[in-house]
């Protein structure tokens, strides 16, 4: 993920505290709509603040694998997906969720669900972030993140258009392995590999320079300041993403309300929604009926822009994003926006939707999906260089 340069004076207290008021008066709003819609919320306010505060990444930390030997980010993914398929597999596949109407995020594994999730993995570099990175750095002040953010939603709309051809190409279908092994029998061989596979980023590790603080900060302050403990942020992301799955039956995800917005404005402008098999019936058609605040995932969405937003105010950094004039990151965030976009449509989500929450629901389209997409990022760490990023 691009660095954003922070300063530290001194915040103006007002600018905190008109944050909070909007970000409760937009709560309140979706309240007299739906319940379930202002719960969602402030989940995703805190999934915002959560990543901001721990500047959780996943493009940064693959680039810091393959160039530095640093796993110190690559381990905090393993650790975050072995945490949520502890807590999804219960209450998605045992007794926990007696009552409840829940299901996993799974998807079909095929050519094109692995091309998408590839050409994924070359977006994050070249756009310097994954989905849930472009909201947070865009909610936090990061120009170039908004240029990402606007092309990711093109790049979704024009793969929504395509995906029927990349659907017929071969395929295997949906692979649930808790339906295959049982349950508890999958999940402990999940958690078998992640422990294997932290084990053999610990020994790969190559330590980076410590920071040092040259104070103490009370736990309050730290709360409010940052940074977040990295361990703390993966524990707090999925327990809000099994809060979400308890919320509205289904797991966190991100790419979906990108993929609305760009259609919304397409129908404004004059797209006849009838004209594609994709947007003529089901509940794509619908979401389009609906106000974009009664959709789940657009109001996730707007609450993780929230509460980055939220967590520059609170950190007390004044954010001094800064301004890249030059025309080759311009166009490597083009290029990967569109790439993020139409890679995440093909292959049913990102790091989030497809890989934490397939991959934690038991679908092999999650462990596919970040097989086809560490080669991506791989190239498009090499690539960043012909477009003036540095890695």
């Amino acid at each position: 993920m691009e660095t954003l340069e922070l300063k530290s004076p001194v915040i103006r207290e007002p600018r905190l505290a008109l944050t909070v008021v909007v970000l409760l008066l937009a709560t309140a709003l979706l309240q007299l709509q739906s319940q379930t819609m202002a719960l969602l919320f402030v989940i995703a306010i805190v999934m915002g603040l959560t990543l901001f505060q721990s500047s959780f990444s996943f493009s940064a930390a693959y680039r810091n694998l393959f160039l530095k030997r640093d796993t110190e980010g690559v381990r905090s993914h393993l650790l975050l997906l072995g945490i949520t398929s502890c807590l999804f597999a219960p209450f998605l596949y045992g007794d926990a969720a007696s009552g409840l109407s829940l299901a996993g995020a799974l998807a079909p594994v095929g050519i094109g669900m692995a091309f998408g999730a590839f050409l994924f993995g070359v977006g994050m570099q070249l756009g310097g972030a994954c989905a849930s990175g472009t909201l947070y750095t865009v909610g936090s002040g990061n120009p170039r993140s908004v240029i990402v953010l606007v092309f990711f939603c093109a790049g979704a709309f024009w793969g929504s258009l395509d995906i029927g051809w990349w659907q017929r190409l071969p395929g295997v279908g949906v692979i649930s392995l808790p339906d295959i092994f049982g349950w508890k029998a999958s999940l402990a061989g999940q958690v078998f590999l992640l422990v294997g596979l932290y084990v053999l980023m610990m020994r790969l590790h190559k330590p980076a320079n410590a920071v040092s603080f040259q104070k103490r900060e009370t736990l309050v302050r730290q709360a409010l300041r940052g940074p977040w403990p990295l361990v703390a942020a993966v524990f707090l992301l999925a327990i809000l993403n099994l809060s979400t799955l308890i919320t509205v039956g289904h797991p966190w995800t991100i790419t979906w309300g990108f993929t609305l917005w760009a259609a919304k404005l397409a129908e404004l402008v004059g797209w006849n929604p009838a004209t594609s098999a994709f947007w003529a019936a089901g509940f794509p058609r619908q979401a389009l009926l609906s106000p974009v605040w009664m959709d789940v995932t657009s109001v996730m969405n707007a609450g993780i822009l929230g509460g980055a937003f939220l967590g520059v105010w609170a950190s007390r950094r004044k954010l001094q994003p800064k301004t890249d004039r030059r025309l080759g990151p311009v166009i490597a965030a083009i290029i990967g926006g569109f790439m993020l976009g139409y890679g995440a449509r093909l292959a049913y989500g990102c790091n989030i939707g497809a890989f934490i929450s397939g991959a934690a629901s038991g679908s092999l389209h999650g462990w596919v999906w970040i097989v086809c997409a560490l080669p991506g990022n791989w190239i498009g760490m090499h690539l960043r260089k012909y477009f003036g990023l540095q890695n």
